[in-house]
């Protein structure tokens, strides 16, 4: 069929990668930071969306779209970009977490009647980062800017605009919208009234295409797909499916698997997304992951996770019966936000550096596990585990996550997957377009090369850890935990 490319703008760059229709080889890259710096030399919360323009024509410079037929587009989650009646950004794009909104979120929560009502409308509740909480935070704190906003796009919605030259039709995915706080993945709908709860007023939204369907063509003949967040576009990259989870293993952890149906979870402990193929992705977050280990490593005086990881191996699966609860931050599975972490099983024997090394490794990894449980505990099947981040290459994180996840482990070689996932959406609305490709069913790529690991023998001893840790964790917070 020819050649695509997939774009992913990240919040700190652009990457490109130009793939081959058939396989998914990767046969070019691009890269460029955006030229964006908070006043504080770190990641600011509002950028103009152009500099997200700058870095992609940087990372596309030197001829690397040449002979490419189709695009894609994969962009940073819960980024807000509102527009006015002519098409201009209002104000600059809400990007990220944005702390600035924690009380909006409160506020929402509470005008719609709590956690389980907004679980129900949308199948999530909102958060601080969701683009229905930006809009709360806008009315509420830029009251001009809000009264002047016509219409919402996200990050990778706005980009798909512009690269057809700003037509009257604005586009989105079921991906993109799932996670805005106003679409609900049950229904395929826009909740509008959720908008005018927000923001005060009505606003336009983009019309939500399917997974094959092209958001347009350029004036030069480039089709564009319908783009989607980083977070499906991730998933379809790595060409997950059902029976496959994803854990993400960063400061805070999360785990995703596909499944045929979109869940509702009266607590609010799963967050009810779409995927990039019109399945669903329903997501558990933990707030503690990589940050207790490097915790532990500043308390045992070690300079990083890989000496940690070194000294952990020293000890023996169950570290003596030490015990870490990794609540440093609260958490939000269990849903215990003002608690701390927890160290229990304090003995004589079990007070050497390797024993608590290894309960920082377990305690980690079990925290995980009771995020796969809610997931298993909704019918979720889970028969293998894609491990992500760069934790996921440390020794200790790789002998004891099959045993305490009770499935095969895949350890992926790092890669570009968002912008493959993009560029995959793109092979596959190519292939619609000429009538080669099915609709319902995406082009088969090789795989990503991956190490996997089984559990095996150790299954028996890894469960038992488990339940060495369930018990600490009834004990110490009795009734918090509802897989």
């Amino acid at each position: 069929m020819g050649i695509v490319a997939g774009l992913d703008s990240a919040p700190d760059f652009t990457r490109i990668v130009v793939c081959d229709t058939d396989t998914g080889a990767v046969l070019r890259q691009g890269y460029a930071q955006h030229p964006i710096q908070g006043a504080d030399g770190g990641r600011p919360s509002d950028v103009d969306p152009q500099a997200w323009l700058l870095s992609l024509g940087e990372a596309a410079g030197g001829g690397l779209l040449e002979g490419v037929q189709a695009i894609g587009v994969s962009a940073q989650a819960n980024a807000l970009v509102p527009l006015d009646a002519q098409g201009n950004t209002v104000r600059p794009a809400m990007t990220g977490g944005d702390k600035r909104a924690q009380a909006a979120a409160a506020d929402l929560v509470d005008a719609f009647g709590g956690r389980e009502a907004w679980a129900q409308a949308v199948g999530c509740v909102p958060g601080a980062g969701q683009p229905v909480t930006k809009l709360r935070w806008m009315a509420r704190s830029e009251p001009e800017n809000a009264a002047r906003t016509a219409a919402l796009l996200q990050a990778h919605d706005w980009l798909v605009w512009q690269l057809l030259g700003r037509p009257a039709r604005r586009t989105t995915d079921r991906g993109g919208a799932s996670g805005t706080g106003y679409w609900a993945a049950a229904t395929g709908g826009y909740r509008p009234d959720l908008v005018e709860l927000a923001l005060g007023h009505q606003a336009v939204l983009p019309e939500v295409i399917g997974p094959a369907d092209a958001a347009g063509t350029t004036p030069e003949g480039l089709l564009i797909s319908a783009g989607t967040g980083e977070t499906m576009a991730a998933a379809f990259g790595l060409g997950i499916g059902l029976g496959d989870a994803v854990v993400s293993l960063g400061a805070s952890g999360s785990v995703m698997a596909v499944h045929p149906e979109a869940l509702v979870d009266q607590y609010g402990m799963i967050t009810s997304l779409a995927d990039a193929t019109g399945m669903h992705l329903p997501v558990v977050t933990t707030l503690n992951a990589v940050r207790a280990l490097r915790g532990t490593a500043e308390l045992l005086g070690l300079p990083d996770l890989e000496s940690l990881s070194d000294l952990a191996m020293k000890s023996t699966p169950g570290a003596h019966g030490l015990v870490l609860l990794p609540y440093l931050e609260g958490e939000r599975t269990p849903n215990l936000p003002h608690t701390a972490g927890t160290l229990a099983g304090l003995r004589r024997e079990s007070m050497k550096p390797e024993h608590l090394a290894r309960a920082a490794f377990e305690g980690m990894l079990c925290g995980l596990g009771d995020a796969l449980d809610v997931l298993r505990g909704r019918g979720v099947e889970v028969r293998r585990v894609f491990l992500l981040g760069p934790a996921a290459e440390l020794p200790a994180v790789q002998s004891a996550a099959p045993a305490l996840f009770g499935a095969q482990v895949v350890v992926v070689q790092p890669a570009d997957y968002a912008a493959i996932g993009a560029a995959r959406q793109a092979a596959w609305a190519l292939g619609v377009s000429q009538g080669v490709l099915d609709p319902r069913t995406p082009p088969v790529w090789q795989g990503p090369v991956a190490q996997v690991l089984d559990p095996g023998e150790d299954l028996a001893v890894g469960q038992a850890v488990r339940q060495q840790y369930v018990s600490v964790r009834e004990q110490t917070h009795p009734g918090a935990f509802r897989p």
